[in-house]
């Protein structure tokens, strides 16, 4: 039996990150996985999603640029060429992840890892024995449940389409669905987008998914309160989708875009303490230890925020815990998110709704103004932005965008609000103009 000082089960973002810093410290460490390296955000989710929205994003540029005197004919897009470039990026990741590994001296072992209990993982071939374990197996897409699911795709089959639909029907609108819905919409794609709530994106600040949802009507047809019965095939291949309300609709493609899950199954837990809490996520304190001594756990399996750099820093407070001078904890206060949709939105920090049940007094600045760029192109998109602040500490408490790279723009904003940026701080700096970007340090006047 091969012995380890870690065993980390899962190659995506955190495992990769844990297994690497590990190694670093002078760790024994064996990562198995049994599918390609770098996990969802890699092969089927963040890196594909932003390249596709890359691609997307042509379209307006293209019917944007008339309007600074260019005349531009001929213009087709080629799904393939794009599908196929991807993949290919994606093949070199996967090739970048495993140097990495190899060159900090990570034993990759490739198989399904299973749980035996006693700090013992089965992977097949063999059992691997580790005085720790690190459970970094992620997430996978949730199926829907009605006659004719078997007629959707989920995200991770979206990527690598034979062919381009003419017609695409999204299910659901959280970051999954609206992500899509803008590049499907931009590729030339007639996309529509059903869920089951008022507004888009739940969990963001209200304004910000209100402001959202004009935009996006522009580009696709939004079905809100909406709920898909049934899927039938019809004669010539197309899908025939009836809603709760009666309501037909033809399209030539569903995805079901409904949330993800943590991956679990077939992981052995029966064979140690690991509790799961009722969303199924793994049940984890403070350092990212389990109900079982031994055992840790990092990234989607928990459940705490599902994005990459989340998992990254799940993981190094594993690490250093273990290995270094445990030290590290990690806020999720400020952690900042971007939904790459068209047009983008970023936020960080508070919501206006929880910062008015955690503070007495909030002040809310906010603009929403037309683009300099479409002054010229024509193009009927707004950009919002937000600020709350807390009145009595003068503290910033969020910050909220809708616009044109919002997520680069929020990035920067991200480290001053972890450093206790007040409003103040915020009107004393000096704008870069002109750019969009200023405006978050113009705003002056107190909305609410």
């Amino acid at each position: 039996m091969t012995e380890f000082d870690l065993i980390v089960v899962g190659g995506g973002s955190g495992g990769v990150r844990a297994a690497r810093m590990a190694a670093s410290h002078g760790a024994r460490v064996a990562l198995v996985e049994a599918s390609r390296l770098g996990g969802t955000c890699v092969n089927v989710g963040c890196v594909p999603k932003k390249l596709y929205s890359y691609a997307a994003h042509f379209s307006a540029d293209f019917a944007d640029s008339a309007g600074f005197g260019w005349q531009l004919e001929g213009i087709r897009f080629d799904w393939a060429t794009l599908r196929d470039r991807k993949s290919s990026e994606i093949a070199r990741l996967n090739g970048v992840y495993q140097s990495l590994l190899e060159k900090a001296g990570v034993q990759l072992i490739r198989g399904f890892g299973r749980l035996l209990g006693g700090g013992r993982v089965d992977v097949g071939a063999g059992v691997l024995q580790g005085r720790h374990i690190l459970l970094a197996t992620g997430g996978r897409p949730q199926s829907p449940d009605f006659p004719g699911a078997e007629y959707t795709v989920t995200s991770d089959q979206i990527f690598d389409l034979p062919t381009l639909p003419r017609r695409l029907l999204i299910l659901g609108a959280g970051y999954i669905g609206v992500e899509f819905a803008g590049i499907f919409a931009g590729l030339g794609v007639q996309t529509s987008v059903s869920w089951r709530g008022e507004l888009p994106l739940r969990g963001f600040d209200q304004d910000l998914r209100q402001r959202f949802c004009r935009e996006a009507g522009k580009y696709c047809q939004l079905l809100p309160g909406s709920r898909c019965e049934r899927i039938e095939r019809q004669a010539d291949g197309s899908l025939q989708v009836l809603f709760h309300d009666g309501r037909l609709l033809e399209t030539d493609l569903v995805l079901a875009a409904l949330g993800r899950r943590p991956l679990l199954e077939g992981l052995g837990l029966e064979n140690t303490a690991v509790r799961l809490g009722p969303e199924g996520t793994v049940l984890v304190d403070e350092h990212f230890c389990t109900t079982d001594p031994g055992i840790h756990a990092v990234g989607d399996v928990v459940g705490h925020l599902p994005l990459t750099p989340v998992a990254l820093a799940e993981a190094m407070v594993v690490v250093d815990r273990l290995f270094g001078q445990r030290q590290r904890r990690l806020d999720y206060r400020y952690i900042p998110t971007a939904v790459f949709s068209q047009p983008n939105l970023a936020t960080v920090g508070l919501t206006e709704e929880a910062a008015r049940r955690t503070c007495a007094d909030v002040a809310v600045f906010e603009t929403d103004f037309r683009h300099l760029r479409h002054t010229l192109s024509g193009r009927d998109e707004r950009t919002y932005m937000k600020v709350l602040v807390d009145s009595a500490s003068d503290r910033v408490l969020g910050m909220h965008m809708m616009g044109a790279e919002a997520g680069e723009i929020l990035q920067g904003f991200a480290t001053a609000l972890v450093c206790g940026l007040t409003k103040t701080q915020l009107d004393a700096t000096i704008g870069i103009h002109p750019t969009a970007a200023e405006e978050f340090v113009t705003l002056r006047t107190r909305s609410r």
